[in-house]
């Protein structure tokens, strides 16, 4: 079996459902701590361009219309855990959604002598995800996010990161995709809450504020639960 995260190296989860900012937060964490953010559909996807045993596993699937399935998308996380840029610790952005694949992971990290340090709930009010969503959109070139309200560039049209001009919004940004998506998270997700309560790794944070007081809290949280 290949190894997966070096040991102590700190293991993250960013819960919460759409439009919660964990992929802002992520970003944030990943440049002041030196950690990886490791989103599961850009591992998919990086997988499948790779070639790799669990990629072109994974893209037979897709190409059948099917979905992955959770041994594929551990296996896939497991290759991506043996890379030598997440020694210093990972946080996963999407990845687990279900019980099943809570499991999965914990039984993935304890080959290797890992566990969650710390499950962080992004607290949000369903009723602002869908004006918070409907604003989003990101660079096409390096994948920073923005705002029409609460994050926009500091230059008009060009990305603060990369300087890029190139952005996007998802087609599937409105508010009855956004309700859809929301039932799917507290019917499938949000019971993780409560199963890493149960392991004392779970840590809540009010998401409704400002991003840098929410980045300020979490990386409290990070620096505490990783020293």
């Amino acid at each position: 079996m290949l190894d997966t995260v070096k040991t102590n190296a700190p293991v993250l989860i960013l819960l919460g459902p759409p439009g919660a900012g964990k992929g802002t937060q992520a970003r944030m964490l990943e440049t002041k701590f030196g950690l990886v953010q490791l989103s599961t559909g850009d591992l998919l996807r990086a997988a499948v361009a790779a070639g790799t045993e669990a990629g072109l596993a994974a893209r037979a699937v897709m190409d059948a219309g099917g979905l992955v399935s959770d041994e594929i998308v551990i296996a896939i996380l497991r290759d991506r855990l043996a890379d030598a840029d997440c020694a210093k610790g990972v946080i996963l952005d999407g990845f687990p959604r279900t019980g099943a694949q809570a499991e999965a992971l914990d039984a993935l990290l304890a080959d290797s002598g890992q566990r969650i340090n710390a499950a962080i709930s992004l607290e949000v009010v369903d009723d602002a995800m869908v004006s918070r969503i409907s604003g989003r959109y990101t660079c096409g070139a390096c994948g920073e996010g923005y705002h029409d309200s609460f994050k926009k560039p500091a230059k008009d049209g060009v990305c603060d990161q990369c300087g890029g001009a190139d952005f996007k919004r998802r087609a599937d940004d409105n508010a009855e995709t956004v309700a859809s998506r929301l039932e799917a998270y507290h019917a499938q997700t949000a019971p993780l809450i409560a199963y890493y309560e149960g392991k004392g790794a779970l840590k809540k944070v009010d998401a409704m504020g400002a991003i840098d007081v929410i980045a300020n809290e979490l990386s409290a949280i990070v620096s505490e639960t990783t020293a």
